[in-house]
């Protein structure tokens, strides 16, 4: 009997062990999990609830949600994308749900629903899955394959390469080896450090829709924005993040942000909207008009920025009062000095290249008999249920062509 060896029992190892089983019944299928347990990722996802998809049917405007790998998972897509990804879940009982931004959760709200589903899924197919067995080795032998463990030696006629994004070079450094470009990975999907900054007393307030932009940079992106108490995250963050992975990182992530606090409506119209304000609301205090519907404790905060007394009534407001509130508003600007792993969705850009990776079949163009899903690649997503969604297309196609 023939035999597929997947390295890795994440989401995209999970699925594609489960895609050879459905598309090769008579092919043996051995799945290798160096972990103590399988799918970490995809329980802790979404704060525990598992964003398993983005409810976004349009194959092009779905792939522009990765900064890595758009063109490569146009083609993908056209084999297996997201009404494909909730068919398959609710065929096992699993019923997805959307969220007004989009986002794709299991009704239940727990992640721990897709993890019986995969795990349960396995189990009926007759997936062998190993835990706590890394991979040591990777070598060719003749036309098949020799992988070696600490538990020792196994052939395997076709491998699924499904290990994850690593943090460091060395970690990808056996797929090298075997001929392959690589990448190299650095963080994605990262929140922003503000060592210091008055902004982190604000923790817990979110305003949407705010525009945050890296100044020196072309990188801009508008949502959410969560303040925490080491600095700046919320999709609108993450997202900046991952479209600016490499500039960032080249950076030391060391570089001003800039807020604009009104989603990016520009100087002219808030200058007028405040000019309003001080006409329509003459009699009331600054700090209760709260424009555009700021949080409170933010437009305190930004009050105190401009240095405009907060008891001031509308009316009084100066036009170098009104100058310096326009600028605070569309203009903010923090210094960011790190990052912080946003541990919900970690996510490294870089990997194996494209360009040896055959993106209808997910095999290797370099290695005969080898195959690729997931992470490991040279694709990442923005977050929102992307990422996921490029582990279960990629996983599905490699185990269908095995």
């Amino acid at each position: 009997m023939s035999q597929v060896i997947v390295i890795g029992g994440g989401a995209a190892g999970f699925f594609a062990a489960l895609s050879v089983r459905e598309h090769h019944p008579h092919v043996r299928v051995l799945l290798l999990e160096k972990g103590a347990r399988p799918l970490d990722k995809v329980r802790i996802s979404g704060g525990g609830r598992c964003n398993v998809t983005h409810d976004c049917r349009d194959l092009r405007r779905l792939a522009a949600n990765y900064p890595r790998g758009e063109r490569f998972l146009r083609k993908a897509f056209r084999h297996f994308s997201v009404t494909n990804t909730i068919a398959w879940f609710k065929e096992r009982g699993v019923n997805l749900k959307a969220e007004p931004d989009g986002r794709m959760f299991p009704t239940t709200d727990d992640s721990g629903t897709i993890v019986d589903a995969l795990t349960s899924a396995a189990d009926r197919a007759g997936v062998e899955v190993r835990l706590r067995c890394p991979v040591t080795a990777l070598e060719p032998q003749g036309s098949r394959w020799v992988v070696r463990t600490p538990e020792g030696e196994l052939q395997a006629d076709r491998v699924i390469v499904a290990s994850g994004g690593s943090p460091k070079r060395e970690g990808l450094q056996w797929l090298a080896d075997l001929g392959h470009a690589v990448v190299d990975p650095v963080p994605s999907l990262f929140t922003f450090n503000l060592p210091g900054d008055p902004i982190t007393k604000l923790m817990g307030v979110v305003a949407d829709p705010v525009t945050v932009h890296v100044a020196g940079t072309k990188l801009s992106s508008t949502g959410p924005l969560l303040v925490t108490h080491w600095g700046l995250s919320g999709p609108a963050v993450l997202r900046l993040s991952a479209w600016g992975a490499r500039e960032l990182h080249e950076r030391g992530y060391r570089y001003t942000v800039r807020i604009d606090w009104t989603g990016g409506l520009g100087e002219l119209p808030v200058r007028e909207r405040l000019r309003d304000l001080r006409d329509a609301q003459a009699r009331k205090l600054l700090r209760n008009a709260e424009p555009y519907g700021l949080p409170a404790r933010l437009w305190d905060f930004l009050l105190k920025r401009t240095g405009v007394d907060e008891a001031t009534v509308c009316a009084e407001l100066s036009r170098k009062d009104l100058d310096r509130l326009v600028d605070v508003l569309v203009n903010d600007r923090h210094e960011a000095w790190g990052k912080t792993t946003f541990k919900e969705e970690f996510v490294t850009a870089g990997g194996v290249a494209l360009s040896d990776v055959d993106p209808d079949t997910l095999a290797s163009r370099k290695a005969p008999g080898l195959y690729f899903a997931g992470e490991v690649l040279d694709i990442d997503g923005i977050t929102g249920g992307f990422n996921f969604q490029a582990a279960w297309t990629t996983g599905w196609i490699a185990g269908r062509l095995v």
